[in-house]
């Protein structure tokens, strides 16, 4: 038995499907998304800093928000798109643990940036005269800290607890990356303790960071309401939507993936959940805080001008 834990040094990413003849044309729409996304998020954060009417709070929190989008997207597609060109399924133990770790920190990053622009919103809708005080560079710096602050070493907690498996009856993961449920499936040693770990600490971070933002929108919402002007309370309204739709996407998924499925996650339907999570959302965010936002658009014809 030792002799075949020792063996187990690759892994081996079912993907998203064996069928030969939908890898070109799966390879294609995934390389299409990949660099949409990419474009679009490093696009937004280089015309943030491009522009000096970006530069306050909310879009300083909506670069970070985009960055942690192509980092989370960075870990996951290239992997993918190798294995649609040319077969290259075997990922390596440290390789795979990486890829986890990386993609893990960014997404509880989010959480927490995601909070962080709740906040902002919150600020500037409800004590507009107090919001460069209350929202100052010191603040903001803190917020954005402490997102990657928590989001690194909370992703080391679940790698560190990876290390006490073994695994030796498969190394296939029926995957598309390293996903953490799918690798407990092929453990020779009891999960139990990594899933109590991480079932405690995803609702826990979940929970905290979801209420933080349904609070400040329902602060938001009865300060809008009290506001008499029509325009002012559309140009609120405005403003909040592009975040609570992203919000809704981002959360629900993941309270699908991580409370609701659980250690299901083996099957088509989890990887679907687990493609909307990784590549989908990261590709709709810029989209979502751009095409609405009048600021950005202005931003951009300007920079197109020069």
């Amino acid at each position: 038995m030792e002799g075949n834990w020792t063996l187990l040094t690759e892994f081996v990413l079912r993907g998203i499907t064996d069928r030969p003849d939908l890898q070109v044309p799966l390879f294609l729409v995934f390389f299409l998304i990949y660099v949409i996304t990419m474009v679009g998020n490093l696009g937004l954060i280089f015309l943030i800093w491009k522009d000096p009417h970006l530069h306050t709070p909310m879009y300083l929190f909506l670069g970070n928000l985009a960055f942690a989008d192509a980092w989370s997207s960075s870990c996951v597609t290239p992997k993918m798109l190798m294995k649609f060109l040319n077969k290259n399924d075997m990922i390596s133990l440290g390789e795979c643990f990486f890829q986890f770790y990386f993609f893990c920190s960014s997404a509880i990053a989010e959480c927490f940036l995601l909070v962080a622009m709740a906040y902002d919103r919150y600020v500037a809708i409800c004590d507009p005269l107090l919001y460069l005080v209350v929202m100052s560079n010191r603040l903001c710096v803190q917020f954005i800290s402490v997102s990657y602050l928590i989001g690194l070493p909370h992703a080391l907690l679940h790698v560190g607890l990876l290390f006490r498996l073994t695994f030796c009856n498969s190394n296939i993961i029926d995957h598309f990356y390293c996903e953490i449920f799918p690798l407990y499936t092929i453990s020779c040693t009891d999960p139990s303790i990594n899933e109590l770990v991480i079932f405690i600490f995803v609702i826990f971070i979940q929970a905290s960071t979801f209420m933080s933002i349904i609070v400040s929108y329902i602060r938001v919402l009865f300060a809008i309401l009290k506001t008499k002007s029509k325009k002012g309370r559309s140009k609120a309204f405005s403003t909040c939507s592009a975040h609570l739709v992203s919000v809704s996407l981002f959360y629900g998924t993941l309270f699908i993936i991580y409370v609701l499925s659980g250690s299901d996650t083996e099957n088509y339907q989890g990887k679907m959940y687990s493609l909307f999570y990784t590549v989908i959302i990261p590709l709709l965010n810029p989209f979502i805080y751009s095409l609405r936002n009048k600021e950005v658009l202005c931003a951009l014809r300007k920079l197109t001008k020069r």
